[in-house]
């Protein structure tokens, strides 16, 4: 399993590192002006790439294992609708932050359960609870935004602990880049990283090794859960407010930015720092399409065509190298 690992350091996150580096490098030329490397450009980007990029992190971890989750879009805004709540209680922000984790974790744990005793596909076990969850919150929340400057104003400690800058360097990229970090070393360095890989690229090898497939997975979609409760109230509190549509096609865009970094749709294959560079692969280029003032439909197609160039890409790696 390590030579397997060590193969797709030397191919596929080279061509991930290569292609960052030319999209980056042809944005900062073409776009008007070279907006692109503007420091207001690159500070916005800062902010919002968090947002999505937390949940991709986990949802990429559970590709490498070789499943799905199509409902971070749903967990994401009710874990959001949950803290607010805690707040209109009186709660301490950060005491509702800690009781709102827990709620992403069971929300996970319920994805996990039902995928592992039915042995369904987990896009379809997923796909269900997205829908469903989304039913619910649109029920209970009434599709109504709720205004959490009352109580989280803009200067408030845990405001600026998860929102804040330092310098103009935006707080929360920092907690991506740490998360990152943490999810990086647990895949690589750890048992339960190796547990992952097995799982996803054998599932019969990895249970005669003595590794619980059900426990594997259900533990991933559990932390999905963690990730998209800490991404949903930290971007309400970047936003000032909850939405019932936080969180709108994240399910889509992390499975894209994990694939054209080079993570295997058929498991087995993936790393974090391959993720972390999908997902900027993925917003350079938003970005940069909309600063040339591409068509947000236009925006669309050439992204699309992008993931479409990387998984032939990849896969091509991937059986060059002997997977």
């Amino acid at each position: 399993m390590n030579q397997v690992k060590t193969r797709f350091f030397s191919f596929n996150e080279l061509n991930t590192i290569i292609t960052f580096v030319v999209v980056v490098v042809i944005f900062s030329v073409f776009t008007p002006n070279h907006l692109f490397i503007d420091a207001r450009n690159l500070a916005s980007m800062a902010k919002l790439i968090p947002d999505i990029g937390i949940v991709a992190l986990g949802v990429g971890i559970l590709m490498v294992a070789g499943e799905f989750d199509l409902s971070v879009s749903s967990v994401l805004p009710l874990c959001s609708f949950v803290f607010v709540k805690f707040l209109e209680t009186g709660m301490y922000p950060v005491l509702a932050l800690l009781l709102t984790l827990p709620v992403g974790a069971a929300l996970g744990f319920i994805n996990g359960m039902i995928m592992v005793k039915t042995g369904l596909p987990s896009f379809i076990i997923t796909l269900s609870t997205m829908l469903f969850i989304k039913g619910l919150l649109f029920s209970v929340s009434k599709m109504m935004p709720i205004s959490l400057f009352k109580y989280l104003p803009s200067s408030a400690s845990f405001t600026l602990a998860l929102t804040g800058t330092i310098g103009r360097f935006p707080v929360q990229f920092i907690w991506l880049l740490g998360i990152a970090i943490v999810l990086g070393v647990i895949l690589r360095r750890n048992k339960f990283g190796n547990w992952i890989y097995a799982t996803g690229s054998n599932q019969e090898a990895a249970r005669a090794m003595g590794v619980n497939i059900g426990l594997v997975k259900i533990s991933l979609y559990m932390l999905i859960g963690v990730l998209c409760a800490f991404a949903g109230i930290m971007q309400a509190t970047r936003l000032g407010s909850f939405a019932a549509t936080q969180g709108v096609g994240f399910e889509l865009q992390a499975i894209a930015a994990v694939v054209v970094g080079g993570t295997s749709l058929r498991g087995g294959i993936g790393s974090v720092w391959g993720m972390f560079l999908g997902l900027f692969i993925i917003k350079t280029i938003e970005t940069g399409l909309i600063l040339m003032r591409v068509p947000v439909f236009g925006v669309e197609t050439f992204i699309g065509i992008a993931v479409i160039l990387f998984v032939i890409i990849n896969e091509t790696l991937n059986r060059r190298s002997g997977k």
